[in-house]
């Protein structure tokens, strides 16, 4: 038995689509559904159970899995309200890894690129604990996710009580089907697609930064496909402990990802600059670039898709009649 959390979510839906299609029906899905219709990324989907987050680890301690692929986390890189993150994200991932430690059960969980914050320290996944203390996450999501690495980290070093597998993913931007009801924080293309299919002009953020023009932002944006094949990799090979960058190692502007958007639906780019909010520009990544070294040596040898053809793939997905999975 293997439990997904945050499963109705973006990641958390595919990897249970894909666990679906290697024949695995043995999955346990957890989340809250709330009114944002997540619920449609489940709907094609077999699973054992449903169980809500504060359930979760007495329902561990009856059934024992095998392994948690803990996705679930509140990703807005824009929340203010920092208890309500640290509850979500770090106090509860917190409580998985206790509990997986104690029973035996494998762990793999999302970290994310946020944990890097503007990049002044690189993008080397250097998961020691004096690597990690360098790091400076520019808001609370990248920060609740980086007070997780430090402490599996300080175990690790310590010689404390960790999970057998314990594996941590640094996924930098995702995009891909079921992000619908992501809202604002979904990805530009799923964000832009209805507009620039409708022949409308879309809107990308100006830059602040002198040396970087208008849409020069850069960013390494990775296939949810590609996050899915990772994840499941490493829960079926590759180290017991580490924590790895999920990336294609390749940066692309925003100018660039939208220019494959209108590329995919055959018109010609339409793009408009307007100012970030200014409550944004402080907090806001003009560069993210995953190194893969440490995924390379750990054995992970498949390529990843470039943008045009993650892009393509994507937008054939949303053109659908069905673009859920």
């Amino acid at each position: 038995m293997i439990v997904v959390t945050g499963a109705a979510g973006f990641i958390g839906s595919n990897l249970v689509w894909a666990l679906n299609e290697a024949g695995r029906d043995d999955v346990v899905v957890c989340d809250w559904l709330g009114k944002d219709q997540r619920w449609l990324n489940l709907r094609k989907r077999m699973f054992r159970d449903f169980v809500f987050p504060e359930d979760l680890i007495e329902f561990c301690r009856r059934e024992k899995p095998e392994a948690i692929l803990h996705m679930g986390a509140n990703s807005s890189t824009t929340a203010v309200d920092g208890d309500e993150i640290l509850r979500v994200n770090t106090k509860f991932t917190l409580a998985l890894l206790d509990y997986c430690a104690a029973a035996g059960a494998a762990l793999i969980y999302a970290s994310s690129a946020a944990t890097y914050g503007a990049g002044e320290n690189g993008f080397v996944d250097d998961d020691s604990l004096a690597g990690l203390k360098r790091l400076r996450p520019l808001n609370l999501y990248g920060w609740s996710k980086h007070l997780v690495d430090l402490v599996v980290a300080e175990r690790r070093e310590k010689r404390l009580a960790l999970p057998p597998k314990c594996v941590g993913l640094k996924f930098f931007n995702v995009y891909g089907p079921n992000e619908g009801h992501k809202g604002a924080m979904m990805s530009v293309v799923g964000k832009l697609y209805q507009t620039a299919a409708q022949g409308g002009e879309v809107e990308l953020f100006k830059s602040h930064r002198a040396g970087v023009e208008d849409g020069g932002q850069r960013r390494d944006f990775v296939s949810v496909d590609d996050v899915v094949k990772t994840t499941l990799w490493f829960l079926d090979h590759g180290p017991a402990h580490g924590l790895f960058n999920v990336g294609t190692g390749r940066a692309t502007t925003f100018r660039a990802f939208v220019e494959a958007l209108f590329k995919a639906i055959g018109k010609s780019p339409l793009i408009r600059y307007v100012p970030m909010p200014e409550a944004l520009r402080d907090r806001y990544q003009y560069f993210t670039e995953a190194s893969l070294a440490n995924l390379r040596r750990a054995g992970y040898a498949a390529p990843f898709a470039a943008v045009d053809e993650g892009v393509a793939a994507y937008v054939g997905c949303l053109s659908s009649d069905d673009a859920c999975r």
